[in-house]
């Protein structure tokens, strides 16, 4: 009897990108928690000269991102898809949404409605002010920190790996983003360097905020008298659980387990800003909502370019907050922008643009507006100045503010099971983009390889978390952020110039050389305009006129030492003649029966051809690029002929292009890759 065959485990690692990546990230981690003082010291004096002598370029580039992505969304560019012409979306509009809202965010969106507000409200840049004009002042820039600007940066890198990943079919890795500027260079070293640092970025970024997560959470569950305080023992307790749950989700995939906590988790924020809205000071929320967002369009601008440079009393206000928080979102967004990316595909430019820009700053908006107005309120007329004074602990400050509230139990609750789900879907997500960027976006990674990731980031995480080396690990990511400003710049050179090509490749037309459809047999076509095909007339169409003229086209082609071959599918209504190339896409030009319904009204005019039922069958033309074909029914042997000729010549003139080589490559870059 024969044992069972042994399935042998296969990892799918890439070691260019994985080896390095481990190196640093455990050799950072390492030294964070040995020497957390002194690491954060040196980090400290490097991020302050930065911040200092280099913050325009924070301030510029973001600029460009948001003014580039306002342009594609507006121009003839916004049409194109995020994948072949007739692709479409693979996820609802609700769940794409939520996913992409949950990753982006998430737990950040918890920590700081209450605290970044009420921080702003209580600054000394702002101390001369007037008591309601700091209160506009702590909307205005909270709004600013977390609107259009952050989700551009986000929305940049999603929308390049998304178009290069399924329009060029190239690998979903920062390193396709470049390819038009480094052509087949991005297989090479440099591509490994780039995915090196898009990795220990998202480790990075996934550590430090899950890290923060627990200790809120641990706060908020010590206020609800569910653990008797804030520990590191109970700290390991809450992450064992909740990273345990994130590696189930994450091993499920993006259709389960991500998608539907995700779901779970917008409802319940939904329901919670409810709560809040109707409990709190609703008539002041609203019209401060209102206010605050007439005072963010007017100030867009002066926002965007203010470098604060002629006040010197609010320029490390605009260091630690404004640029902090450009640094932050950048060196996020290689994670973000992957997992966008990932769940993005079919979606149009101009749509994915409109609902990644626009849907989840509007959400912001009113978040931070219920909840951020809502404490200032509170602190002005009810609580005395007793939360201002719980600004430098922002940890339980949400529940501090909470306490104020009827029903304070029950919103502290729902506001630690939000977290909890936030830790969770950032922890999956987080976990299946560094697999793709370690196995190079492979779909035979074997599961284990998620769990290591999470068994990784829970180890460091709580590493860091006791030895104090978190701000120190924070630090070294905001640093990194500013060579990846550079290349975002560099995405949006390589970007524009891919769209161009884009557009310009599907708009061309026919060569003005080609002899249009002649009027020979105009007796023969009327015959067939006034009579609609059946499935078995579009066989014999094929079989009659197409195939031949296809065994004619190839036999000439043969004694022109090309070669041709012909695919044949009768039972699909299906024929093309092919022209293989070793670099180039293959030419592919097809017919194929298509199934048309027809009105009603045609059926029933007695002045309109015959017709029994409401359907009708057609031969249309397909492309090797997915280009839209047409209806070739009147179409005689010959005349298909010198219309696959004419379409030949136009491809010859499109390879003939250096500026389309690549676009016409992609086939043969993907199966090296």
């Amino acid at each position: 009897m024969n044992s069972p065959k042994q399935t042998k485990l296969k990892f799918t690692f890439d070691k260019g990108v994985t080896i390095p990546s481990l190196i640093f990230i455990i050799g950072i981690c390492l030294f964070s928690v040995l020497f957390p003082v002194e690491i954060k010291e040196v980090l400290d004096e490097i991020k302050n000269f930065i911040f200092v002598n280099l913050n325009w370029v924070y301030v510029w580039c973001v600029t460009v991102f948001v003014i580039f992505l306002i342009f594609l969304m507006f121009s003839k560019y916004g049409k194109i898809r995020l994948g072949t012409n007739d692709s479409r979306p693979e996820h609802s509009f609700f769940s794409w949404i939520s996913m992409l809202f949950a990753a982006g965010m998430g737990i950040g969106l918890m920590y700081f409605s209450v605290a970044e507000p009420m921080q702003h409200y209580s600054t000394d840049a702002f101390s001369e002010s007037h008591v309601i004009s700091r209160a506009k002042n702590a909307q205005l820039y909270t709004f600013f920190h977390w609107g259009i600007h952050a989700w551009a940066i986000y929305g940049l890198v999603g929308l390049c790996l998304a178009y290069f990943t399924y329009r060029y079919r190239l690998p979903l890795s920062l390193r396709s983003c470049l390819y038009p500027l480094l052509k087949d260079r991005i297989k090479g070293k440099w591509g490994n360097v780039i995915d090196i640092f898009a990795l220990c970025s998202t480790f990075f970024g996934i550590t430090t905020t899950l890290g923060f997560g627990v200790v809120q959470i641990n706060s908020g569950l010590e206020t609800l008298n569910i653990l008797p305080q804030t520990g590191f023992i109970y700290q390991i307790l809450i992450v064992v659980v909740l990273v345990s749950f994130a590696v189930l989700s994450a091993v499920s995939g993006v259709n389960k387990g991500i998608k539907i906590l995700s779901n779970i988790n917008v409802v319940a924020v939904i329901i919670l800003l409810l709560f809040v809205l109707i409990l709190g000071p609703t008539v002041y929320l609203i019209g401060s909502f209102t206010n605050g967002l007439g005072n963010y369009i007017n100030n867009f601008f002066d926002l965007t370019f203010n470098t604060h440079v002629y006040e010197d009393k609010t320029l490390p206000w605009f260091y630690n907050w404004t640029i902090l928080y450009w640094a932050w979102w950048i060196s996020w967004s290689p994670f973000v922008g992957l997992f966008i990316a990932k769940i993005s595909k079919g979606r149009s430019i101009r749509e994915f643009i409109a609902a990644v820009l626009i849907i989840p700053t509007l959400f912001n908006f009113i978040w931070m507006s219920v909840f951020g107005n809502s404490a200032i309120w509170i602190d002005f007329n009810i609580a005395n100045g007793a939360l201002s004074a719980l600004v430098s602990d922002p940890d339980a400050l949400m529940f501090r503010f909470l306490e104020y509230l009827p029903l304070s139990n029950i919103l502290a609750f729902t506001v630690i099971s939000i977290i909890m789900i936030f830790f969770v879907t950032s922890a999956d997500s987080g976990m299946l983009v560094m697999d793709s960027i370690s196995s190079k976006n492979s779909s035979k990674s074997p599961k284990l390889q998620i769990v290591f990731w999470g068994i990784l980031l829970a180890v460091l995480s709580l590493m860091l978390l006791n030895a104090g080396g978190l701000e120190a690990l924070q630090t070294m990511t905001l640093i990194t952020a500013l060579p990846f400003a550079i290349i975002m710049i560099l995405f949006v050179v390589s970007l524009m110039k891919a769209l161009v090509i884009d557009y310009r490749y599907y708009e061309k037309g026919l060569s003005v050389s080609t002899i249009p459809w002649s009027g020979e047999f105009w007796k023969q076509r009327l015959k067939q305009i006034i009579s609609f095909k059946t499935e078995k007339s579009v066989k014999t169409f094929i079989q009659d006129q197409v195939l031949p003229a296809f065994t004619e086209l190839k036999d000439e082609f043969a004694l022109n030492g090309i070669t041709v071959e012909i695919n044949y599918m009768p039972d699909t209504l299906k024929i093309n003649l092919e022209i293989h190339h070793d670099i180039v896409n293959n030419f592919v030009y097809g017919v194929m029966g298509q199934k048309r319904i027809v009105s009603e009204y045609m059926v029933d005019d007695d002045n309109l051809p015959d017709l029994d039922g409401k359907v009708t069958y057609f031969p249309k033309t397909y492309f090797g690029d997915s280009r839209e074909g047409y209806d070739v029914q009147y179409f005689t042997k010959n005349e298909l002929i010198s219309d696959v000729l004419k379409h030949y010549d136009r491809f010859l003139k499109i390879i003939a292009e250096e500026s389309n080589e690549m676009f016409i490559s992609i086939e043969n870059n993907t199966q090296e890759n």
